[in-house]
């Protein structure tokens, strides 16, 4: 009996052919031929048929437009398949959200005076993005992209200068600070010029995870360059030199110049300021971007006031964390260090080492939690707060006021949160 497959392994280690055997039965035209025949025949009166039915004919076409291609199976005997995606529409999508965005992005460039701690100056230039909110020339950016910055080493004074390019606009134009606010990292500009176009703001409230997003801007020098991703998450809790954000967090590609630009959905609208990115070995494609919908209030104020009105207590303060509870047998929450002279505080009756644990009955267990429950009301508004003095709790109501403008300034801990004593001592020493 002839045992040999169509390719066997033979003894001096190489390969031999076997040979092809028919059945005895009868020819090659009788056993291959007219059964081939048959059924070309048969598939060809099946689809015709199928193609007079409208309903039918429209799923074969659509399915045409469409392959499989083979991924690991369990076992040897069985093989999976899955639909391959037609990315045109995709594409379509991105090239349509581009061009109806790039012409309300805009380069800035900012020019600075750079001294030296060592003696001599210097000039230099940072760049960053912004967003055209006006057709008269309003434009929306980061308050990091034009405010000064300092180092052990040298000191960068006000900008000297802050240009701006339009898309397609090879002129550049001179731009004035209209307002800036350090909190929220956000900053108006305008230059004397009509007709631009102005973005489409979308709701920010409602993006969703996994939501197609394209950031757009000038990365590195690289003009109105586009990326795209999607939302990992919302309303994620960053912080960065002191102030916390509640940002979209995406992967689409954000670089240094990206700063300012804009973070849009897959209906062309901005749904976030492009602002910050993690970096660093093992990092990739974590980017965050300021909510639009969030900044509608600051902007507004920006342009009407030069500066944002904000409802003020008059507390320093730092966060009694679980270690520092547990050690002295106190409530989580907030230290009172320091009341401000004639602040509505001081006139509730507000004292040092007190501990506030609620605002409005709501939680606190830093000065972050405090200002973002804080600054949903208005001034002029009564809060009542949870505080325990000496292990026993009381409540005191606090007519908020307006942060007078010496705060705003020093940017203390009624802007800005501290996790340590300004003294620079140890938390615990507080109790001692």
């Amino acid at each position: 009996m002839d045992n040999e497959n169509d390719f066997n392994f033979s003894t001096d280690n190489s390969f031999k052919k076997s040979k092809v055997k028919y059945s005895s039965g009868g020819g090659f035209g009788k056993t291959v031929f007219v059964p081939f025949i048959s059924g070309i025949a048969g598939a060809t009166l099946v689809i015709g048929t199928c193609f007079g039915v409208p309903s039918v004919k429209s799923k074969l076409l659509q399915t045409s437009n469409q392959g499989t291609f083979p991924v690991s199976a369990s076992s040897s005997d069985s093989e999976k398949t899955t639909n391959l995606i037609n990315i045109a529409n995709y594409s379509d999508t991105s090239t349509a959200v581009a061009e109806k965005v790039l012409p309300s992005v805009v380069g800035i460039t900012v020019n600075y005076q750079i001294n030296s701690i060592f003696g001599g100056s210097s000039k230099g230039e940072a760049t960053g993005s912004g967003i055209i909110i006006s057709e008269d020339g309003y434009i929306l950016t980061n308050n990091h992209v034009i405010s000064s910055e300092s180092s052990s080493y040298y000191a960068i004074q006000e900008a000297t200068g802050i240009k701006i390019n339009l898309y397609n606009d090879e002129t550049s134009y001179d731009a004035t600070v209209i307002g800036t606010d350090s909190y929220t990292d956000l900053a108006v500009l305008k230059i004397e010029k009509d007709g631009l176009t102005p973005a489409t703001l979308g709701d920010s409230s409602q993006v969703k995870v996994g939501e197609f997003v394209m950031a757009i801007g000038n990365p590195l020098g690289m003009d109105y360059s586009v990326t795209g991703g999607i939302v990992s998450a919302v309303n994620r809790e960053v912080e960065s030199e002191g102030t916390v954000y509640y940002a979209i967090q995406t992967d689409a590609a954000i670089n240094s110049g990206n700063s300012g630009g804009a973070l849009v959905n897959a209906n062309g609208e901005v749904i976030g300021i492009n602002t910050l990115k993690l970096a660093g070995t093992g990092i990739e494609g974590v980017g965050f971007a300021i909510p639009i919908s969030s900044t509608t209030s600051i902007v507004n104020q920006l342009i009407e006031f030069k500066t944002v009105k904000r409802p003020f207590i008059g507390i320093s303060g730092t966060s009694v964390d679980k270690t520092t509870s547990e050690r002295y047998n106190v409530p989580l929450g907030i230290y009172v260090e320091q009341v401000e002279k004639d602040s509505p505080a001081e006139k509730a009756g507000l004292q040092k080492a007190d501990i506030i644990t609620k605002i409005e009955g709501k939680e606190v267990k830093s000065v972050n939690e405090l200002n973002k429950i804080k600054y949903t009301y208005n001034i002029g508004d009564t809060v009542k707060l949870t505080v325990v003095r000496n292990n026993e709790e009381m409540e005191v109501s606090i007519l908020l006021a307006e942060t007078p403008e010496e705060t705003e300034t020093k940017n203390n801990t009624n802007q800005t949160p501290t996790q340590v004593p300004n003294n620079g001592s140890s938390i615990f020493d507080l109790f001692r």
